[in-house]
């Protein structure tokens, strides 16, 4: 902070950076700012507390990989009885029998082989298939087979198709992709329709015709289930067939002494039961598979553990799909090590827009499920690709994408809500500006001497603009608890003017009792960035408070608010918590009191009666921020005096709400208002009745400021004015002289909570002695000279500084404590 050395003015400033959530947030009567801040800000603590209190919930995607380990049970134990059987029937009996045969049993062996066959190789391609028929989830009708079904004129579209070549099909029903680009060409508007979005150079799975001619029939989700079907006829046909060979048993007759054939009937015996046995092992799978699927509804009883909604169910579906994949073509137990958030996050770095899309609504739905939250963040902040990929995201603006981006934005924001991962967050190459890109506002001009107008762009029918600039201030907001955060966000180009631009509220929005939410929670969410960045301690803070203060539209949007918002107290909470944060810096102080109209509105809301009681915390932060900016500014307390604000601030020492940041304003006037004010500032004395009651007081912040007060006000009085002024006042000075040693006493060590007490209490003591023999005679005989000099042997840097950012001390007094101490010694040793 670029000031001098000030003289014993006061205004010691604790700056927070907590968002406004509720009255008990935003300002509690224990920690106001004029004092240093000293215990460790747990700003995470709520977060903490939930996420250790809440038990962890069993996956309920674990159900479907068990369910899928139990099929892959079943199918690997049938296909190694197949492999078997054609192992058997190849080498055994059409090896070592095939001349010796009946017609009928190597007819039917061979049906059995060729029936076998097929079905393998149907298996080993039907989850292929289906995986391909979950890929849309964008349009999930569109290339449904049950919407076609249900449609009434699927029959007759699917009859022309079989006669239609592959390029008038796609002429007329055009892919998936292509209906959702001409559904938001209509949609969308004017200035984006020229946009068109450039035609992938590959096929989309879901898209592709298998045969020329009805591309419609023989779409994946169609093939999967033909697929399906003749896996089921051909188990069932090598059952009847197996079963009918072995009840029969007619292999042939066996002529005596004819040793070709003497195990003829015992291979055919074990083939056909081989068989058998694994034709029902296979329909016993297919069985269970439609029991939990189809009647026990598994996938939609884990969708709705999940909480993915009705679009989530295709997720499920593919997560089962890959989960039963994985056990089959490795080891059984592969798709055990499977889980929704890992699933969504391979999803979600694939090239493929379909699978992108799942990715991210199972991780947007996961991350912002209180049961779930935790363990997602957790599984994605130490992920860097994913948070890459999140970020990557934040810049694809085509409206088709809008969905997946939103998505990653919603998991940004509920990331950076952790203090590690907004680390992370912020240190991936091109975060910030990828954050920037959700801030739909900019403001163009033709020329040096002129700034174009504000042009913040709305919801669109089709595009939600409007919602990722709440959910572009809210990443900025939580990435901005952090320190380093704050000075990337200041650094990077024109995201500052973005966020001030978002805190323009006209007079028309603020009055209006039918403004919608949204406007105002953007308005409120710009102003808690703003406040965050102006609070930020250290070179970083003082940048940003001279890069926030140097946009020529912050002070006076705060003014708009402070002005035209009195239906909105949090928002005028939030601005002038913003003014007293620049006024850190001498340059934006004289910025903010010249600024027509800020002192006068803050002195308005400050003086204000009949306030709501819940409102109260707003007329103590305009107290605290005048404060702040009659704090070492000539010319800032000569207009709060030229306003006229001295009788209302003498009147105000008798209002226990606002009795103590009146004191200090006061006492800021008296000692910067310069000689010119003098006559003026005298009238200050009419308050002395008052300002004795305080000093007398058990409050010790009120007897605080009081005293520091007496010690400037007092100064306009002559000796033999004080005399009749205490009698007036009922106090005697031998009693104020008592009440002083005491404090000294009480106080053997700087207290925090008050560390100014004893440098005013001294200062205070020294006026009372000069040219008053009598007095200094009452001090002697009270100890004075004792416990200055514990003051001596106590002294710390606490005592030394005018304001506070967190423990650092701003604003050097001019004159030491020690200085002080010893111009009262002296005055002591005269005598």
């Amino acid at each position: 902070m670029e000031r001098g050395n000030s003289a014993e003015g006061d205004g010691q400033v604790r700056l927070q950076i907590d968002t406004m959530k509720t009255h008990s947030d935003v300002y509690s009567p224990s920690t106001t700012m004029f004092e240093p801040q000293t215990s460790i800000e747990k700003r995470e603590s709520s977060a903490a507390n939930s996420s250790s209190s809440n038990p962890g919930v069993r996956a309920p995607e674990k159900k479907l990989t068990l369910f899928a380990l139990r099929l892959a049970i079943l199918e690997k134990t049938a296909t190694g009885l197949g492999t078997l059987s054609f192992i058997w029937a190849t080498v055994v009996l059409l090896g070592g029998f095939a001349i010796t045969l009946e017609k009928t049993d190597f007819w039917v062996i061979t049906i059995i082989l060729l029936i076998e066959g097929t079905r393998i190789f149907s298996r080993s391609h039907e989850l292929e298939w289906q995986h391909q028929s979950t890929l849309s989830l964008t349009d999930a009708g569109i290339n449904s087979f049950r919407m076609l079904r249900s449609s009434s004129r699927f029959l007759a579209r699917v009859v022309k198709a079989m006669f239609r070549p592959v390029s008038a099909v796609q002429s007329s029903g055009k892919s998936k992709r292509e209906m959702r680009e001409e559904a938001a060409q209509r949609a969308r508007p004017e200035e984006l329709k020229d946009k068109k979005k450039l035609q992938s150079r590959r096929w989309e799975s879901s898209d592709v015709p298998i045969l020329p001619y009805a591309p419609w029939v023989f779409l994946s989700s169609n093939v999967s289930r033909v697929l399906h079907w003749l896996q089921v006829l051909a188990a069932i046909a090598c059952v009847v067939l197996a079963l009918t060979k072995l009840i029969l048993h007619n292999y042939g007759e066996v002529a005596k002494g004819d040793t070709d054939k003497r195990n003829r009937k015992a291979a055919l015996t074990i083939f056909y039961s081989l068989a058998l046995a694994e034709a029902l092992l296979f329909l016993v799978e297919k069985a269970y598979w439609e029991l939990k699927i189809i009647y026990g509804k598994l996938l939609e009883q884990v969708n709705q553990e999940c909480e993915l909604g009705p679009s989530g169910l295709l997720s499920i579906k593919r997560f089962f799909y890959d989960a039963y994949s994985r056990c089959l073509d490795g080891s059984i137990f592969d798709g055990l090590k499977m889980d929704m958030v890992s699933f969504a996050m391979e999803l979600l770095a694939s090239s493929s827009s379909d699978e992108q899309h799942i990715g991210a609504r199972i991780l947007r739905s996961f991350a912002t499920n209180e049961r779930y939250s935790d363990d997602t963040l957790q599984k994605i902040g130490i992920n860097f690709l994913v948070m890459e990929r999140l970020v990557e995201m934040l810049n694809w603006k085509d409206p088709q994408e809008e969905e997946i981006r939103q998505s990653a934005a919603v998991i940004l924001s509920k990331l950076a809500g952790k203090k590690q991962n907004s680390l992370r967050v912020a240190g991936i190459p091109g975060a910030m500006e990828s954050i920037s890109s959700l801030l739909y506002t900019s403001r163009h001009s033709s020329s040096v001497d002129e700034i174009g107008d504000r042009n913040i762009v709305f919801d669109h029918e089709h595009y939600a603009f409007w919602t990722f600039n709440h959910l572009g201030l809210l990443i900025l907001k939580k990435l901005a608890r952090d320190h380093d955060n704050c000075g990337k966000i200041g650094s990077t180009k024109g995201l500052l003017p973005k966020i001030i631009d978002f805190s323009h509220a006209e007079e028309r929005l603020l009055k209006d009792d039918n403004a919608t939410t949204s406007q105002i929670m953007t308005v409120k969410r710009a102003l808690q960035v703003i406040k965050m960045l102006a609070s930020t301690a250290g070179t970083t803070g003082k940048q940003l408070r001279r890069d926030i203060s140097e946009i020529v539209f912050t002070i006076s949007n705060i003014r708009n608010i402070l002005k035209f918002g009195d239906k909105h107290p949090g928002l005028q909470k939030l601005g002038i918590e913003i003014l007293t944060s620049l006024a850190l810096e001498d340059d934006a102080t004289e910025r903010i009191g010249g600024t027509g109209g800020i002192l006068r509105e803050l002195l308005n809301i400050f003086f204000k009666e009949g306030t709501k009681e819940a409102e109260n915390y707003v007329r103590t932060g305009a107290g605290e921020a005048l404060a702040m900016l009659a704090l070492e500014s000539h010319s800032n307390c000569q207009r709060i005096l030229q306003l006229g604000a001295l009788e209302n601030l003498v009147g105000a020492l008798e209002i226990p709400l606002i009795r103590q940041n009146s004191a200090r304003i006061l006492r800021n006037l008296c000692t910067y208002g310069g000689e010119e004010s003098f006559f003026e500032l005298r009238r200050v004395i009419i308050a002395v009745p008052t300002v004795l009651k305080g000093i007398e007081s058990q409050d010790n912040k009120l007897q605080e400021v009081m005293v520091g007060l007496a010690a400037r006000a007092f100064r306009f009085m002559t000796p033999e004015e004080s005399s009749p002024v205490f009698e007036k006042a009922g106090v005697s000075e031998a009693e104020l002289a008592r009440t002083l040693v005491q404090i000294l006493r009480k106080y053997p060590d700087p207290p925090v909570r008050i560390p100014r007490v004893r440098r005013f209490t001294i200062e205070l003591a020294i006026w009372m002695m000069r040219d008053k023999a009598p007095t200094i005679h009452i001090f002697k005989f009270l100890g004075l000279e004792r416990e200055l000099e514990i003051v001596l042997d106590t002294t710390s840097e606490l005592e030394s500084f005018n304001l506070f950012s967190g423990t650092v001390g701003l604003s050097r007094y001019r004159t030491s404590i020690h200085s002080l101490v010893e111009t009262a010694m002296d005055l002591l040793a005269n005598i």
